[in-house]
């Protein structure tokens, strides 16, 4: 069984700082495994741009696999070639085996037919439950699935079950939360979410946009001029018909994101000239947790701070904390939002933490993923 998994994990001086991914695929391989398949895990990690790096090596992905596992997880120095093909072929039922960094192969993210069918040979049947990586059309999400049959994993099909019903047949009353920096990049997965939510809560940078489009003065913050006509037609179809949107009602402002720096919390129609936002204010969590109550579910997508940066990470821990004690259905799509989370370990307190980021978004806006259209069990997902 030839399995793409998405063990695209922080590393730091050769340690994984985060095994979220990891353990999500947990499922799929004890299943495999002990069925007797020969599981083959491919992955990539980080950005390599088709050349070997040595920080990019998925060794410390197998050493960490094996420890949970508590069993032998053995790594090839290879993706293809002749040293995968001798390890694959002393394979015994059950056994599994990690490949190297399928990115140090530029075939990989050119969806080289001719580097997809090196890898579709290892196999008999291929699995995709690397729901993260959907959104891309590379060899080893897409052009494998031309090659051998292609069905997915347990990971992906919760994820496209759990996200699918807010698109299909979204419980209400329905929340959203949209955090981030860039309105830009996130306005598809806005208007659509605004389709279907009954209210829809702004925070993250890309609300200085939309507050800067109502006529407030932001000061310094980031703002998109090129989108102010976007946050205009936003803020008109807000309640009318679709979902009413939730800003900010205060935020925190310094001269500069740095830890150590002088901040102040102003209200929102009072920001300073020469500071900018760098994360909402107490008011504002409070506002958008009011919003939460008596929902059925609230889904979450974005921190609502520079949350890298303390102190700019509290309005983001706050509203988390309050939304792990939610009776709401909580649904967190991926992405910067995770880390976040588990450094305040709280995303095992949620309903569903989606292991995708911009894969998240774009099912979330309603596109088709090429990772889900090459399977052969898309229809019954």
């Amino acid at each position: 069984m030839l399995v793409r998994v998405d063990f695209n994990v922080p590393i730091k001086d050769g340690r994984i700082e985060d095994d979220t991914r990891i353990r999500e695929a947990l499922p799929t391989i004890v299943d495999l495994a002990g069925r007797g398949a020969r599981v083959i895990l491919m992955t990539h990690l980080g950005r390599p741009d088709g050349q070997v790096d040595e920080a990019a090596r998925t060794t410390p992905l197998a050493i960490r696999l094996g420890e949970l596992l508590n069993r032998p997880v053995k790594h090839v120095d290879d993706c293809v070639g002749p040293t995968v093909e001798a390890a694959v072929r002393a394979m015994r039922d059950g056994d599994i085996v990690m490949l190297e960094n399928v990115r140090f192969h530029p075939g990989e993210t050119t969806n080289d037919p001719a580097f997809a069918r090196q890898l579709a040979s290892l196999g008999d049947l291929y699995v995709n439950d690397a729901f993260g990586t959907a959104h891309r059309a590379h060899a080893s999400t897409v052009g494998i699935a031309q090659v051998l049959p292609a069905v997915a994993g347990l990971l992906m099909e919760r994820e496209i079950t759990t996200l699918g019903r807010i698109m299909t047949d979204p419980p209400h009353p329905l929340v959203a939360i949209i955090g981030g920096s860039k309105i830009s990049t996130k306005i598809g997965v806005v208007q659509s979410l605004m389709r279907r939510v009954d209210r829809l809560c702004i925070g993250g940078a890309m609300a200085c946009t939309i507050l800067k489009a109502k006529g407030l003065q932001m000061g310094r913050s980031l703002v998109e001029d090129d989108q102010l006509d976007v946050a205009r037609s936003l803020l008109a179809s807000s309640g009318q018909g679709g979902g009413t949107l939730v800003l900010p009602l205060d935020a925190v402002v310094a001269t500069v994101a740095r830890p150590g720096v002088a901040v102040e919390t102003v209200a929102i129609d009072a920001v300073p000239a020469d500071l900018m936002v760098l994360d909402v204010g107490p008011m504002t969590v409070e506002r958008f947790l009011q919003t939460c109550d008596g929902a059925a579910a609230v889904v979450w997508n974005g921190p609502l701070g520079v949350y890298e940066v303390p102190p700019f990470d509290r309005g983001t821990d706050a509203l988390a904390e309050g939304l792990a004690g939610s009776d709401a259905e909580t649904i967190i799509g991926g992405g910067d939002l995770v880390a976040a989370l588990v450094k305040q370990h709280l995303a095992e307190r949620m309903s569903f933490v989606s292991t995708g980021g911009g894969a998240t978004l774009e099912f979330l806006e309603g596109k088709t993923l090429p990772g889900i259209a090459a399977l052969l069990d898309k229809a019954a997902l």
